[in-house]
């Protein structure tokens, strides 16, 4: 436990931003989880209207300082990528 007011306030604000993104990496967890599930489905509509808004989260989180540019496009791209496998299929 830190003795110093500074160390003791770090403390309190890293406890705060640890669980602030803790929540935010969830959101961006819960979307794509909902995402993938309109894809196994085969619900191209669904899956369509989910991209843009899983899109705008992951987007959020980069925003934030969460996710660095490139995991943010490889996330997104990987997104695109499972709608157009499942377009073609049918």
């Amino acid at each position: 436990m830190p003795n110093i007011k500074s160390a003791k306030k770090r403390v309190v604000t890293s406890e705060k931003r640890n669980e602030i993104n803790t929540a935010k990496k969830s959101r961006v967890k819960t979307a794509i989880k909902k995402y993938n599930a309109a894809i196994e489905a085969n619900d191209v509509a669904l899956a369509e209207k989910l991209l843009p808004e899983t899109m705008s989260v992951i987007d959020c989180a980069f925003k934030d300082g969460l996710y660095k540019a490139n995991t943010a496009a490889r996330k997104k791209a990987t997104l695109c990528r499972s709608l157009d496998r499942i377009k073609a299929a049918k």
